[in-house]
């Protein structure tokens, strides 16, 4: 079988914004606009396509990324685009995170009035760490307030972006009737009866000539360092063909240098046609795209037995062609009532055949593969081929997990790993029958090979199962599909933040386990020093050990024994987190010592020396924005200061203030409720998580006395 689409023709996006700036709207329009649907769906009445769990058609929220496939003529030549439309809500931020990590290119989503927003920030971070090259598409041009040159600038000083109009708004909202094409120096004008398909397009008015030619020169200064014939003509002050500035642009876009920006209203069906040709002239097909680069399967072993760390020469570079071995990494699974788990899968090189033999390299298992899926939200249409540059979804793969790279026999070569955040909340879930014992623990453990963040643990004092997320409305989520889609019922407790444990000093400490009991007995011992790490850091290990005194083959069983320890800390139980250990010295005998007793040694170190290192209890603290009426500003302030916000921020817009603080999440509990009460319903507000602080000693003294008994 031969390729439907050449690979040049392809584009592989993802659609990314902040809570309600339009993504599924703008995706809704697209797929009308192509073809791939024959009604435009709505969020506020639940009929958007993308939007096909039943959660999120009530909730009129994105909960999980949902993909589709549609193609678009631009110049009188078919190209298909794979499109991702992903969450907004920051509980939901790694479905974002894992799906920039294997698209091309995005279209960043920004609300006319409310611009650069929290998750906007979020969402570009993560773009920005996968080198994702993106659009911008500015939203809702017709709602009162909007302001394209705000959020333009917005761009520039809070995303530290490089924004180039590639179109101007001729008018806002009541008056927001067309744009001005700076590649074509046109104006273009909407016909409202056409359902945005008909435009008319006209010179541009003259009151904004002046501001049109500004703008322009500044896309072909920007487009000029990346086209020498671009840089000739803007020295020498000649003319640049819409052509050859086009493809300037596109070569700054590709490199990350520019993002283009357009402007319209999905919701009004205005300017979504203009955004289709701008992915296929300035986002990159698969071919211009490097592959982050993939290790050996021995470099990746090597290392994970905790010998030398990946160097250079162990770095593979693979090019993007349907020849030689097929790779591919899962980066989403699906749990589908219908058909079974589904794995979502990038492939990068090779091709990929249903009933095809793969190798699972992280996990070193061989499967098989059964049916090969292209989806279109929660519809699948059946393939028996996918070549390099495909988004597929796959049946059959039992073990596979996100992240997982999956390569021909013999190929044997490892893609970059993914890096999940640990919950910040957690709740006690309880079957409410015997009967739903069995059903609830299938059912959790589904749930955690679907989303990374999603963590279950058992209490061990007090036996209970608990689950963690990144927010209340998450597990909130979790808690309604194992009624709805698991028929477990489950009694949930109340929301539970999760708490850390850190050093503030350093010590060095010893650790002797000594067992003789007749025969061979158990030795070990180790001398390290505990200290405190870089915030964010984790729990980090290093052996200084000169001599032998505690023999190489026995460092890794005292990093198990410390990283072990590190789970339960030394005043409530809680993880220690953002520490460094570094192994200094020891002894051993040549027959009692064995890895379980350096383990043991290790473990004992550790929390002696976190008793001694005064040690404290951290909260994670979240960016909360609140957007508010002005009348309102003196109550939401006076009630974030009331819960130990501190106010980083005030911006005020027209009629309305911002107001930004970093606030503990355990004071955040039911906040939704008491801001619609103290503004009449007319406030809203975000949070993401900020960052973990030292919780306030009476605060501790009172966690301490609490839950003191689980860490004896």
């Amino acid at each position: 079988m031969s390729r439907e689409v050449a690979l040049q023709k392809i584009r592989n996006i993802g659609i990314m914004a902040h809570i309600d700036a339009g993504k599924t709207t703008t995706t809704e329009r697209i797929l009308y606009y192509t073809g791939r649907t024959h009604r435009m769906g709505e969020v506020h009445d639940g009929s958007a396509t993308m939007d096909w769990m039943q959660e999120e058609q009530e909730r009129g929220i994105t909960i999980t990324a949902a993909a589709t496939t549609c193609h678009w003529d631009r110049s009188g030549v078919r190209h298909r685009i794979n499109i991702i439309d992903t969450p907004g809500h920051v509980d939901f931020t790694i479905e974002v995170e894992r799906c920039l990590r294997v698209l091309d290119g995005a279209v960043a989503v920004f609300c006319a009035v409310g611009g650069v927003e929290p998750q906007s920030e979020t969402v570009w971070r993560q773009a920005d760490r996968y080198h994702v090259p993106r659009l911008a598409f500015v939203n809702k041009m017709d709602r009162c307030g909007a302001n394209f040159a705000e959020v333009v600038a917005q761009m520039a000083n809070r995303l530290s972006a490089n924004p180039r109009c590639v179109q101007l708004p001729i008018g806002a909202e009541d008056d927001f009737i067309g744009v001005i094409d700076l590649i074509e120096m046109r104006a273009v004008f909407f016909e409202d009866d056409s359902m945005g398909r008909e435009v008319r397009v006209g010179p541009i008015p003259a009151d904004m000539v002046d501001e049109a030619q500004e703008a322009r020169d500044l896309l072909v200064e920007a487009a000029s360092d990346f086209d020498e014939e671009v840089m000739e003509r803007f020295v020498e002050g000649g003319e640049v063909s819409p052509d050859l500035l086009r493809a300037a642009v596109r070569k700054a876009c590709c490199a990350l240098a520019v993002v283009p920006v357009l402007c319209g209203t999905a919701f009004k069906n205005k300017g979504v046609p203009a955004l289709l040709d701008a992915v296929i002239d300035f986002l990159p097909s698969p071919l211009e795209v490097e592959i982050p680069p993939a290790v050996s399967q021995a470099a990746f072993e090597r290392q994970e037995a905790g010998g030398e760390p990946v160097g250079d020469e162990d770095l593979i570079h693979l090019v993007t062609s349907d020849d030689g071995p097929m790779t591919a990494l899962a980066f989403k699974l699906m749990a589908d009532p219908y058909v079974g788990q589904l794995t979502y899968a990038r492939i990068y090189t090779g091709t990929l055949g249903s009933g095809q033999a793969v190798f699972n390299t992280n996990r070193r298992r061989k499967e098989r593969v059964g049916r090969l899926l292209r989806m279109h939200a929660n519809k699948r249409e059946e393939v028996e081929l996918a070549y390099a540059g495909d988004i597929i979804a796959v049946l059959g793969l039992k073990q596979t997990t996100t992240g997982d790279t999956l390569c021909a026999e013999g190929h044997g070569v490892v893609l970059e790993a993914m890096t999940f955040p640990e919950p910040v909340i957690s709740m006690a879930i309880e079957p409410a029958t015997q009967d739903d014992q069995n059903k609830l623990s299938l059912a959790l453990g589904k749930l955690v090979a679907e989303d990374p963040s999603f963590k279950v643990r058992t209490d061990a004092e007090t036996g209970q199962t608990v689950i963690g997320g990144m927010g209340e409305l998450h597990l909130e989520i979790i808690a309604t599909r194992l009624k709805r889609e698991f028929k477990v019922n489950a009694v949930i407790g109340k929301p539970q933040v999760a708490y850390r444990e850190t050093l503030t000093t350093s010590v060095e400490v010893e650790g002797r386990f000594v067992r003789q009991s007749g025969g061979r007995g158990q030795y070990g011992h180790v001398k390290v020093r505990v200290q405190p790490n870089e915030a964010g850091k984790g729990v980090t290990f290093a052996s200084k050990v000169v001599g032998g005194t505690v023999p190489r083959e026995y460092w890794n069983a005292v990093e198990k024994g410390v990283r072990d320890a590190a789970e339960v800390g030394v005043l409530a139980g809680y993880p220690v987190v953002d520490v460094h250990v570094d192994l200094l010295d020891g002894s051993y005998h040549e027959v009692d010592s064995s890895e379980m007793a350096f383990q043991v040694a290790g473990s004992m170190a550790f929390r002696e020396g976190c008793k001694k290192c005064k040690p404290q209890i951290l909260e994670p603290v979240f960016d909360v924005e609140v957007v508010a009426p002005e009348m309102y500003t003196g109550d939401v302030i006076g009630d974030l200061n009331s819960r130990r916000g501190r106010i980083t921020e005030l911006e005020p817009r027209r009629g309305i203030q911002v107001v930004r603080a970093a606030v503990p999440l355990s004071a955040m509990f039911g906040y939704a409720t008491d801001l619609r009460s103290m503004t009449q319903g007319r406030a809203s507000y975000t949070m993401q998580f900020r960052c973990y602080e030292a919780l306030p000693r009476a605060l501790s003294e009172s966690l301490i006395e609490r839950y003191g008994a689980k860490s004896a």
